[in-house]
């Protein structure tokens, strides 16, 4: 089988490939050639969400996933979240800073807006990191521990990786999950409120 050479394709373009070919071909085994971690994480991240093993190969740049399916598994489309109480509410956050103007007290405003995040309770169900918001997901953030603590009680967190490729952040990532375009899409349109930061 030829691989599917998805290098030098923006976000979610890796993503958007692998989906396509297994809806299309529903194959046992697939192959997909990145050219960056980001890129390498989602398209793992996906095959793995499909129901597949991988085998990941690295020669300098580049990186050939080879995912495998697992036997009685078939492709599966996210599903809108079922709640017994409460809202599926999902928070996007495109920066380090709340507001403009003096970017100390930014500083301050998105902490404090960050930990009264939990006043929102069982309702809070994704926190979306983009742009310079991913600098909040890394080691010394003044955020860090709260960002841990709704994690740990099953918020679940969605980093750009392109955002953290861009900032040269991908090492320093210190809680949720590197996400492409696709993902945040997605959750977006599963989520009953979405409120932009």
């Amino acid at each position: 089988m030829t691989p599917i050479d998805a290098r030098n394709l923006a976000c979610p373009g890796p993503v958007l490939a692998a989906k396509a070919f297994i809806e299309q071909n529903d194959p046992n085994r697939i192959t997909i050639v990145v050219d960056n971690e980001a890129a390498r994480q989602n398209v793992e991240r996906f095959l793995s969400s499909q129901g597949y093993d991988m085998q990941v190969e690295q020669s300098d740049d580049t990186w050939t996933i080879t995912g495998i399916r697992k036997s009685g598994a078939a492709f599966q489309e996210e599903k809108i979240p079922v709640r017994e109480h409460g809202s599926a509410t999902l928070v996007l956050i495109s920066s380090d800073r709340l507001g403009r103007g003096d970017d100390d007290l930014g500083e301050k405003l998105m902490a404090s807006f960050i930990k009264t995040l939990e006043e929102m309770g069982t309702d809070l169900w994704r926190l979306v990191f983009v742009n310079s918001g991913v600098r909040l997901t890394i080691d010394g953030s003044a955020v860090l521990p709260d960002l841990q603590k709704y994690e740990a009680a099953g918020t679940r967190l969605l980093v750009c990786g392109t955002c953290l490729t861009h900032f040269d952040l991908m090492d320093r990532k210190q809680v949720g999950q590197t996400t492409n375009m696709l993902d945040i899409v997605t959750a977006m349109q599963l989520a009953e409120k979405v409120i932009v930061i």
